[in-house]
């Protein structure tokens, strides 16, 4: 297990590296002087020399990739060209809103699939099977924007039930906060149910076909233990790493969503600032999504032999 632990750590460095490099080229790989394109057409000569030298465009590539690489692990992700605010912060403060309404709707999500999903396939080719299979599907196939702008038409403009778009943080006022995120959360939660609930189906149809499953059926356990004493822990495994991915995928793509209901978090920070053109909210935006997925899928990794027996006896 600590072997296991350490490798998987060891293996997270280089890959938090790529993403670096990855990250500040693909920057400057976009056509025009940086510069230019932040201040515009009329800038003068001494401010696009002033924000060259304060960016670093007046070095070579490499030397700008150092410089940029040692202030970030020292902390510091630049200025915001646009607000004059210290990036990480800005990144920090909005990404705290995003991980609010991911997590609750991962983890909404997952106490409600994974249930399902085993039902599911418990109830092999029944029509509880055939039912929630297809509330799976049809939930898969909404894009989830278009699912974000039923539920506004619905509960909003036709019921009145909740506000139209806003935010208001849970730690200033719980109720309001409540109201502002029920949406989105549901349109996450609603999406990700389909997904999660067809790989607990699919990872608990495998378990049960294993010998020791037969066993436990011959020793005369009703079906309620067989499944949540003997087959949950097995079918867990690769449902528990899917929903890190989706955890992972939500916190770099909730852009959309955020947009939508008018959330002011990472993924609409990102937006605002490719419209801007912020060069270093920008990276730091993708530096920050990047290394989340990454360290997501290591804890993913690090948890995954509780569920599984076998990487445990390594």
């Amino acid at each position: 297990m600590l072997k296991f632990a350490i490798s998987r750590i060891i293996a997270a460095i280089p890959t938090l590296f790529i993403v670096s490099v990855s990250v500040f080229f693909l920057i400057r790989l976009i056509p025009g002087d940086p510069a230019s394109l932040m201040l515009g057409d009329l800038a003068d000569a001494a401010s696009l020399a002033d924000l060259r030298s304060r960016l670093g465009l007046d070095q070579s590539i490499p030397v700008q990739f150092t410089i940029w690489l040692g202030n970030i692990l020292s902390g510091d992700f630049g200025r915001s060209i646009t607000s004059q605010q210290e990036v990480l912060p800005l990144i920090l403060g909005r990404l705290r809103v995003s991980a609010e309404i991911v997590l609750i709707a991962v983890l909404l999500a997952s106490v409600i699939a994974v249930p399902a999903g085993m039902i599911a396939a418990w109830r092999q080719n029944s029509f509880t099977d055939l039912a929630l299979v297809s509330i799976a599907t049809v939930l898969l196939s909404i894009p989830a924007f278009w699912m974000g702008l039923l539920l506004l038409l619905l509960f909003v403009l036709k019921l009145g039930w909740l506000p139209l778009v806003g935010y208001v943080s849970i730690s200033q006022d719980f109720m309001q906060g409540l109201l502002y995120i029920v949406l989105p959360v549901a349109t996450l939660l609603l999406h990700e149910i389909g997904v999660i609930m067809r790989m607990a189906r699919a990872s608990t149809l495998e378990v049960m076909q294993l010998d020791y499953i037969t066993h436990a059926r011959a020793k005369g356990l009703s079906e309620a233990a067989v499944m949540w004493r003997h087959a949950f822990k097995n079918a867990f495994g690769p449902t528990w790493t899917l929903i890190g991915i989706v955890l992972g995928n939500l916190l770099g793509g909730i852009a959309v969503i955020e947009t939508v209901f008018a959330i002011p978090g990472l993924g609409r920070l990102l937006v605002e600032a490719i419209f801007a053109r912020d060069y270093p909210v920008i990276q730091g935006c993708l530096l920050m999504i990047a290394t989340i997925y990454v360290l997501v899928n290591l804890v993913v990794d690090l948890l995954y032999p509780v569920f599984d027996p076998k990487v445990n006896a390594r």
